[in-house]
């Protein structure tokens, strides 16, 4: 496509078509229209299974959180490393995401609208209807995937979109590059601190240093899974957490005291399936690392000596503690404990041991401090100090209150030579949804259109032409 000529009528031009921009994440899937400053559709990449009447039955979107219907067992069709397992379920999650919000309901059966009923006297016409109408038949669309995704699936998603969705164009980006673009950058060093990852990405142009890329599966559910060893060793008494569709009443109790609610029971064949309870108090942790989780700002880890000889943990249980109440109403005021379910993300050596946790114990190898230094030893000398000076921080689980101050201390004291700057938007949703706002941006430019795969390119070339277009 020549961009000094017009575009052909059926060849697609670009400006005037609001793309849409989806962006599959392993916690929650955001989607959008190009141009747009937030994502307007955010559904859970979770949703439910249950059986009615016989037969299998799907939630998608919010409504996974909202009733305990008997048997409801909780899926994700992306597995833990961010790479999608279950293509089927990916699909109709994906689908929901923007069919739910953005792009509305498709036009039923014409025969069956009341408005083709044919008079008695009348002979029937021949009506040729197309019975499924794909639901991007007129928008392009714009995926991100991490930066390890393999060629099979990037072959799978523009399949996908061009057959199933009908989408007349399509361009695949990682989800790094489109960090970077989001805070202005074209090189950049992307910390992106996910769900089920955090993952490290050099950018440089705008590509990828395949080479740099690290990730480790120390992400937000890892975070969860450090609180809940927390809540078992709690004293005076382990913390349960009762999630809130089990409660019924309850009466606000001291900070500390047993609590005092009346919860509800199911019977054996009315309950949800133990996966929907543990997808509920996940919930809760995420409020608990919202407002009472801390990291520990440095300088120097938690476990080591401040510089006036009182060891830092010394000095975070003077700082005041935070409070929290669990849906049963039990509360208590969290000292120095709030800055150790983080501090593994930092130093391996300070993970709570908790022999029930999905996740082994972590390794030095997986902290951030040395995925950075890995990253960095993987690209050409002379790039290093330009990304040390552009160091971007992405992801919900960056927002974990201190995260970005204790960063900086340990890249000063990893790279004392280097300038290192971390831009870190103090914006929530910038934060969250970086690679989808970079997508919006990248997506929406006029001189874009000539990097999208038209249909036509599609049939041509088949899938593995986004091998050779979305480096």
């Amino acid at each position: 496509m020549n961009s000094s000529n017009p575009p052909q009528a059926a060849e697609y031009g670009g400006d005037e078509v609001s793309a849409i921009v989806l962006d599959p994440g392993y916690s929650t899937t955001r989607a959008g229209f190009a141009g747009e400053d937030a994502p307007k559709s955010l559904i859970p990449t979770y949703y439910g299974k249950y059986n009615a009447n016989g037969q299998e039955k799907l939630i998608f979107g919010d409504d996974v959180f909202v009733t305990p219907r008997p048997g409801l067992s909780v899926h994700n069709p992306i597995g833990k490393d961010g790479i999608v397992e279950d293509w089927d379920l990916a699909e109709k999650v994906w689908e929901y995401s923007f069919t739910s919000r953005l792009t509305g309901g498709k036009p039923g059966n014409p025969f069956q609208n009341g408005l083709n009923d044919i008079p008695h006297e009348e002979l029937p016409t021949e009506m040729e209807v197309e019975t499924h109408e794909k639901p991007l038949a007129d928008s392009p669309l714009l995926m991100t995937e991490s930066g390890w995704n393999p060629a099979k699936a990037r072959e799978k998603t523009i399949e996908v979109a061009m057959e199933n969705w009908g989408s007349p164009a399509y361009y695949q980006a990682r989800t790094g590059v489109l960090a970077a673009f989001a805070s202005g950058k074209a090189s950049a060093l992307v910390v992106d601190i996910g769900a089920s990852n955090i993952s490290i990405t050099p950018v440089h142009d705008g590509m990828i240093l395949k080479r740099g890329v690290q990730h480790s599966p120390l992400g937000g559910d890892y975070i969860s899974s450090q609180i809940r060893a927390l809540f078992k060793s709690n004293s005076p008494q382990p913390i349960t957490i009762t999630p809130h569709y089990l409660i019924s009443s309850k009466t606000a109790v001291e900070a500390g005291q047993p609590p005092q609610a009346k919860y509800k029971t199911f019977p054996p064949e009315k309950a949800p399936d133990a996966s929907y309870r543990s997808l509920l108090e996940d919930r809760t942790l995420s409020e608990f690392k919202e407002c009472v989780v801390q990291v520990w700002p440095g300088p120097n880890k938690l476990a080591a000596t401040g510089p006036t000889g009182v060891s830092n943990e010394e000095m975070a249980r003077t700082t005041p503690g935070r409070p929290f109440e669990f849906p049963d109403g039990y509360n208590q005021v969290f000292g120095a404990d709030r800055f150790r379910v983080v501090e593994s993300l930092f130093d391996a050596k300070a993970a709570l041991p908790d022999p029930d946790s999905p996740f082994p114990a972590p390794t030095q190898a997986q902290t951030v401090p040395e995925l950075i230094k890995a990253s960095l030893g993987g690209v050409d000398v002379d790039i290093r100090p330009h990304l040390l000076a552009n160091v971007v921080v992405t992801g919900a689980s960056s927002l974990l209150y201190g995260f970005t101050d204790r960063l900086n201390h340990e890249l000063m004291q990893l790279f004392p030579g280097p300038r290192v700057r971390i831009s870190a938007p103090g914006n929530t949703a910038e934060r969250r949804f970086a690679s989808w706002i970079g997508g919006s941006i990248l997506a929406s430019l006029g001189t874009f259109h000539q990097m999208w795969i038209s249909k036509k390119e599609y049939e041509e070339h088949g899938p593995n032409i986004v091998e050779k277009r979305c480096k």
